[in-house]
C-alpha cells in the first residue's frame, strides 16, 4: 500500500480522477485518504475488521478504498448496479460495519436522511452491524496484520460465492512500471477486473475516467469528452457499441487500446470491430476472482488467440482445460469448497485450444452442448448468427432431448419486430453453409429481455419470458 501513497504523493498536481461532475488530483486525493483514515479512526473502525461500503466511482469511493485498504480492513465493496444483493452480500461476508456514501447523484438514487433530525445528510454514514465475523479465512488475514478484499461471483448459475482475497498479493504485482493511460474505467470496483483497472492507473500515475452511465452512447461521449486512451470492457458491451453506431457519433481518435475479457468474444464481433475502429489496439484479457488478472499478449488484433501468464502465474492445460496457479490466489471461499488441487491449481473450467505458447478460449465446459456426441461451443453459433439481418443479440444453450441428449437453442433479440417462424427460416438458410447441421439451434425462441446481466456479461439461461 505504501508504494501506491508514494505514486500519489509524488505528483500532487497529476488528474486522478475526471467526470463530467467532478475532478479530482493527487493531491485532493491523498487530503480524501487522510480524512477517511481519521474518521475510521474515530468511529473505532479498527485493523481486521470486516467493512463493506456502497458506491460507483467517485473520489470518496476510491479515497474509502485505499484508506480501509491503508487501515489493514477486510474490504466488501459494492457496486450500485448489484443494491438489490446488498443485504445477501452483506450476510455471507459477515461485515461488522456498513458505510454508505451517501452519494445522490450516483444512479439518481437519494441521499439517505439524518433519523435524528430529518434533514438530508451529506458525507459517510456508519452502521454497526453486530455481526461476528471469526470465519478462518479472516483469522488468515488478520494474522498476517494484510487487508483483505470480498468479491461476490455473478452467480449466474445459483448462489454466489463469496471470494477473500489477500489485498497485499493483489496490489504486490503492480510495482513493475507500466504505460501510464487515461482509462475509462468500466468494470466496477466490486468486480476483479474493476480493482485491478484502479490500482493500474493509481501505481502508473494514470487517470480513472468516469462516464454519466454505463450506455454505448455515454462512454463514447466521455471517450471523446475526456480524451480516454484505453477502455477495458467486456464483448457484449463491445457488441452494443456496435450495433448502436455510437462509434459514429462521437469523436474516438483519443482512443488507443480496447481490452475485454470476461467472457469468450464472438470472431464476428472482433471482426466488426476491427473495421468500424481501425486505429485501436484491440487485446483480449483473462482473468479470474479467485486468481487475479494475468498478463497477456493478442496474436493480433483480429484474433482471438493469446499468450496468457505472468511471474506470478503458472499455467498448464489438462484434458483441454485451463489450469491456473497464482502467487495472488484468492485464500478461499467463505460459503463454498475450495477449488484448488493439492497441488494448488485452479480448474477454470475454460476449454481451451492449444498452438503452441497461445491458446483459444473455447468456453466454459459448463456450457458445452453436447449433441450426440459432437461438442458444440456456444459462442461460436452466437458468432455466425449475430451476423444475420435483424438481430440485436442471441444467446445460445442447450436443452435436454431424448434421442441426442442435448440441442442447441438460440434466443434472439431482435432489433425489429418478426414472427419465430419468419427468423427460424431465415436462419436455416443462412445457417446452411456457416454450420454443419448439429450446430444449426433446432429450436428458437424470440425475447425482449436483455441476455446479459449488470456486469455486462453474457447469461446462458432460457429467458421465462420468451414467445
Amino acid at each position: 500500500m505504501a508504494y501506491f501513497l508514494d505514486k500519489i504523493r509524488a505528483t500532487p498536481d497529476h488528474v486522478a480522477f475526471q467526470s463530467d461532475t467532478e475532478r479530482a488530483t493527487h493531491q485532493q486525493l491523498s487530503e480524501k485518504i487522510a480524512f477517511f483514515e481519521q474518521w475510521l479512526t474515530q468511529n473505532e473502525v479498527g485493523p481486521g475488521r470486516v467493512v463493506s461500503f456502497d458506491g460507483d466511482y467517485s473520489l470518496e469511493s476510491i479515497a474509502l478504498f485505499l484508506a480501509l485498504t491503508n487501515n489493514r480492513n477486510i474490504v466488501v465493496p459494492l457496486s450500485l448496479d448489484s443494491h438489490h444483493h446488498f443485504e445477501e452480500f452483506r450476510h455471507i461476508a459477515c461485515t461488522e460495519f456498513d458505510i454508505s456514501l451517501n452519494t445522490p447523484a450516483q444512479n439518481g438514487l437519494n441521499a439517505p436522511s439524518d433519523t435524528e433530525s430529518g434533514s438530508s445528510v451529506s458525507g459517510p454514514r456508519l452502521t454497526h452491524t453486530g455481526r461476528c465475523s471469526d470465519q478462518t479465512l479472516y483469522q488468515e488475514l488478520r494474522k498476517e496484520n494484510a487487508p483483505g478484499l470480498v468479491l461476490f461471483s455473478s452467480g449466474s448459475t445459483g448462489k454466489s460465492k463469496a471470494i477473500v482475497q489477500n489485498l497485499n498479493k493483489l496490489m504486490s504485482k503492480f510495482s513493475v512500471p507500466r504505460p501510464s493511460l487515461r482509462m475509462l474505467i468500466f468494470l466496477q470496483l466490486d468486480h476483479i477486473g474493476g480493482v485491478n483497472s484502479l490500482l493500474y492507473a493509481l501505481a502508473n500515475q494514470g487517470t480513472v475516467i468516469k462516464a454519466e452511465g454505463r450506455t454505448p452512447e455515454l462512454v463514447c461521449a466521455a471517450i471523446e469528452r475526456h480524451r480516454a486512451e484505453l477502455l477495458p470492457t467486456s464483448p457484449t458491451f463491445l457488441n452494443l457499441i456496435l450495433l448502436s453506431k455510437a462509434y459514429e457519433h462521437h469523436d474516438l481518435s483519443s482512443l488507443k487500446v480496447i481490452t475485454y475479457g470476461t467472457e469468450p468474444m464472438q470472431e464476428s464481433t472482433l471482426h466488426r470491430l476491427q473495421t468500424c475502429l481501425p486505429t485501436v489496439r484491440l487485446q483480449q484479457t483473462y482473468g479470474l476472482s479467485e486468481v487475479g488478472i494475468l498478463r497477456s499478449k493478442s496474436r493480433g488484433d483480429g484474433s482471438l488467440w493469446m499468450k496468457i501468464g505472468g511471474d506470478e502465474f503458472d499455467v498448464k492445460i489438462t484434458d483441454g482445460t485451463l489450469r491456473i496457479k497464482a502467487d495472488s490466489a484468492m485464500l478461499g471461499y467463505l460459503n463454498a469448497p475450495s477449488p484448488f488441487d493439492e497441488d494448488g491449481y485452479m480448474d477454470t473450467g475454460d476449454i481451451v485450444e492449444q498452438d503452441g505458447d497461445w491458446i483459444r478460449i473455447l468456453g466454459r465446459a459448463s456450457e458445452i452442448i453436447n449433441v450426440g456426441g459432437f461438442k458444440v461451443f456456444p459462442a461460436e453459433i452466437e458468432s455466425v448468427l449475430l451476423e444475420m439481418d435483424n438481430v440485436e443479440d442471441v444467446v445460445v444453450f442447450g436443452e435436454n432431448h431424448p434421442i441426442t441428449g442435448k440441442i442447441v437453442t438460440a434466443q434472439f433479440k431482435l432489433i425489429e419486430p418478426e414472427t419465430t417462424r419468419s427468423l427460424k427460416g431465415r436462419m436455416m438458410i443462412y445457417c446452411k453453409d456457416k454450420l454443419p447441421s448439429y450446430k444449426t439451434p433446432s429450436k428458437i425462441s424470440i425475447t425482449d429481455q436483455n441476455s446479459y446481466n449488470e456486469r455486462f456479461k453474457r447469461m446462458r439461461r432460457r429467458d421465462s419470458a420468451t414467445h
